[in-house]
């Protein structure tokens, strides 16, 4: 990455950097939608980035309306946090991006779950299509809250569901439970019925032919992984990089923030053939719309 980008270093630069992101088809108010009747409020006394609206009679910024509303951060640190957390494959931890900004570690954690919370919810229409092939599968990470480590079985462990297109996007969902009668709903959602859909032997998956075009899976209790097209090694791929990620650079997840970090990894994922400076660009222009309070951070619930 280019650090010498003055849109680092310069508030002037990142305020109309993130202008163009925002505003690139047009200035709006946020206050009421009015994208005709605005103009700069000019003058010494007051900031630069400060705009009128004639129809509501308010002043704004391309801040307002945003998860950088009322933020005390400069913009130049937080466009600098969505590079960092872009252009890292298995994501940046707080602590590294509290000694890179030059903020409290409890600044840097909290700027990251915002920056989560810009990532997630990008894509919304049903996944696949005719001709496409979108792989389930299901696993397990971390531990419950009063359950013993290192436990047999999967129970005192936090269940993710993901939905993987080949050379496609990625979806993935904490879910309170891997029970059919969990999973359809969301698969019914997400996944377009013209769809092929490819799972492992799991009897929740049993019936998926009713629903989609086609079901496949492969039995990797009698060791079958690949039987010519029909595998899961696109969706198990997108898991290595997921715990690596939680294993290496996290290290920890709360339960109540578990979705957030999902959002990270499908979002990274899902723009992995663009460039670092694009899919922070992206996630830029995701801000619109979303507020995350330090209270919010805390809470959190799985898909049941």
């Amino acid at each position: 990455m280019d650090l010498n980008n003055p849109i680092f270093k310069d508030e002037t630069k990142a305020r109309e950097h993130l202008e163009g992101l925002r505003w690139g088809e047009g200035r709006f108010c946020p206050h009421c939608g009015e994208a005709e009747k605005t103009s700069p409020v000019e003058g010494k006394s007051h900031r630069p980035g400060l705009y009128y609206c004639l129809s509501c009679k308010k002043t704004f910024t391309v801040t307002v309306g945003t998860l950088f509303e009322r933020s005390k951060i400069p913009l130049t640190k937080w466009v600098l946090a969505f590079h960092l957390m872009n252009a890292s494959k298995k994501g940046i931890s707080a602590h590294q991006l509290h000694r890179m900004l030059g903020v409290t570690y409890k600044t840097a954690w909290f700027m990251a779950h915002r920056i989560r919370e810009a990532m997630g919810g990008v894509n919304t229409e049903p996944m696949g299509g005719n001709g496409e092939v979108v792989e389930v599968d299901e696993t397990f990470i971390g531990n419950k809250p009063g359950r013993k480590k290192g436990a047999r079985g999967t129970g005192h462990k936090h269940a993710v569901l993901s939905l993987v297109t080949r050379n496609g996007e990625a979806r993935s969902f904490h879910v309170g439970n891997v029970k059919a009668k969990t999973l359809m709903p969301i698969l019914r959602k997400n996944v377009r019925k013209n769809t092929q859909v490819m799972t492992d032997e799991a009897k929740q998956y049993h019936h998926l032919d009713e629903t989609f075009a086609d079901h496949q899976f492969v039995t990797h209790s009698a060791e079958e992984y690949v039987r010519d097209m029909v595998h899961t090694n696109t969706v198990e791929g997108f898991f290595s990089i997921f715990k690596r990620g939680m294993k290496g650079v996290y290290q920890h997840c709360g339960e109540q923030h578990l979705q957030r970090y999902l959002n990270e990894f499908d979002f990274r994922y899902s723009n992995r053939k663009i460039t670092d400076a694009e899919r922070a660009a992206l996630a830029l222009a995701q801000i619109g719309g979303k507020r995350l309070t330090y209270r919010r951070t805390d809470k959190g619930q799985a898909i049941n």
